[in-house]
């Protein structure tokens, strides 16, 4: 197979997200975030699990780093958690949680390796919540408060900064499906927020820019390539209508200063829209973070009388996974041209954007062999159709300067617990033991080249 260059200067990474791994969930001052709460609920996560320990990166960020080197990674991009800086979601910020960060900042940069820092993944302070949450647009400003005092305090060791972990995702499930913090089932709520969101995302900006202009700034969306189920014009309508919510509902807004055409009704007083806000959700993004980890497969909702669904009324499209290519243990469709197609369109229709890939991974969940080592062919030959698919994006003109696996190790997976791996590295969560996988080894060759073969 000839081998497939990547352009100079690639970042090559890793994602994590920091409930997902730090655990020491009350230590040195840091406030109580809803997926504590969440997670402290009965019956919420799987097998009764919880993030307190997790991989335990809190007090093992420089064995974590370290294995970074191991990788040959440049880039790695992690988040910080709110409640660490502000427990209470506002007011003054926490020392002891700006010097965690501080260290592990500096241990990064003394390995070379780029920190992108993701400024909220989904652990709202639960002060917040309890005052109303993502709906309640007092959030964007708290958000905007907070993306100031981390930005004076560590702008000095950052350059790359995004600042919303795929809105879409914890607003629909936080606040409309409930699966996932803070477990909220509201179709108004669930607006309320994704409006409220679109704000902080323009508010925080700006914070940003105000306190370091030369920063580069830009979001992570997660993203889905939206595919009509057949040739039907109601199902290439229902297709356009998905992929203008799932995709382009936190961008346009960013962008171009307006929502994209997505629903039946544009619900302005649902979602408590007021003048100027328009206005206020402008962010001139840097760079685009697109997350993609599947297809959508999208129809038209049957015109046969059913109970009434308002939320399939307001966004007339059936969504559901692809079914066609292999399945994730996760039950994730493997769909490389997805990446592809994903990255083409936003490229076209952004007028050619910088583009980084900031998560796409997948979820197996082999173990040590007899032999020590964890081969997981399967992870290597997702991540080795999905670069060689970015790679065509790039050599047909799309401006992708980084690719960001996830995971760099087995994690907390949310609301599936610990029953889910997606790292390039095994933990063993009873002894937080790390032991690389055949498939970091492979990715490490691919950083190192610069090059898939």
């Amino acid at each position: 197979m000839e081998a497939i260059s990547f352009p100079q200067d690639f970042w090559w990474g890793t994602a994590t997200a920091a409930y997902q791994i730090e655990g020491a969930w009350n230590e040195d001052g840091k406030g109580e975030s809803i997926w504590d709460r969440f997670a402290h609920t009965s019956g919420k996560i799987k097998n009764g699990d919880n993030g307190d320990v997790a991989c335990d990166h809190y007090h093992r960020y420089r064995e974590d780093i370290a294995l970074m080197r191991s990788l040959n990674l440049n880039s790695y991009r992690f988040s910080i958690a709110w409640p660490r800086i502000q427990p209470s979601g506002a007011g003054p910020s926490n020392t002891r949680g700006l010097d965690f960060y501080r260290r592990l900042l500096d241990g990064l940069l003394e390995a070379k390796i780029r920190p992108l820092v993701t400024l909220f993944h989904w652990d709202l302070p639960q002060a917040l919540e309890n005052a109303g949450g993502w709906p309640n647009r007092e959030t964007a400003d708290r958000f905007a408060d907070y993306v100031t005092i981390v930005a004076r305090a560590l702008g000095d060791r950052i350059s790359d900064w995004i600042l919303l972990n795929e809105a879409v995702v914890f607003t629909t499930d936080g606040y409309l499906t409930g699966t996932k913090a803070p477990g909220r089932k509201s179709l108004p709520a669930t607006l309320r927020a994704t409006h409220t969101a679109n704000l902080a995302q323009g508010k925080g900006f700006r914070a940003l820019k105000a306190a370091r202009p030369r920063a580069r700034v830009g979001s992570a969306f997660s993203m889905s390539a939206c595919e009509p189920a057949s040739g039907s014009e109601e199902d290439k309508l229902a297709a356009e209508r998905a992929h203008r919510f799932r995709n382009l509902w936190f961008l346009e807004p960013a962008l171009s200063g307006r929502y994209p055409e997505a629903f039946s009704i544009f619900p302005s007083s649902l979602m408590g829209m007021k003048s100027g806000d328009l206005d206020q959700m402008r962010a001139p993004l840097d760079f685009i973070g697109i997350n993609l980890y599947d297809r959508t497969v999208v129809s038209a909702p049957s015109a046969v009388a059913r109970p009434f669904n308002p939320q399939l009324w307001l966004l007339p499209a059936k969504m559901e996974r692809g079914t066609q290519g292999p399945r994730t243990d996760f039950g994730w469709e493997v769909w490389p041209q997805a990446l592809y197609d994903t990255v083409m369109r936003i490229t076209r229709d952004c007028h050619r954007p910088v583009i980084e890939i900031t998560e796409n991974g997948c979820s197996y969940g082999d173990v040590p062999a007899p032999d020590g080592a964890i081969h997981d062919q399967r992870r290597i030959d997702f991540h080795r159709g999905y670069l060689a698919e970015l790679a065509r994006a790039i050599k047909d003109g799309a401006d992708v300067r980084g690719y960001h696996a996830w995971s760099l190790m087995d994690n907390f997976e949310w609301n599936d617990g610990y029953g889910q791996r997606f790292g390039l590295v095994y933990v063993d969560f009873k002894t937080q033991q790390r032991k690389i996988k055949e498939s970091g080894k492979w990715f490490a060759e691919v950083a190192r080249q610069n090059a898939l073969r």
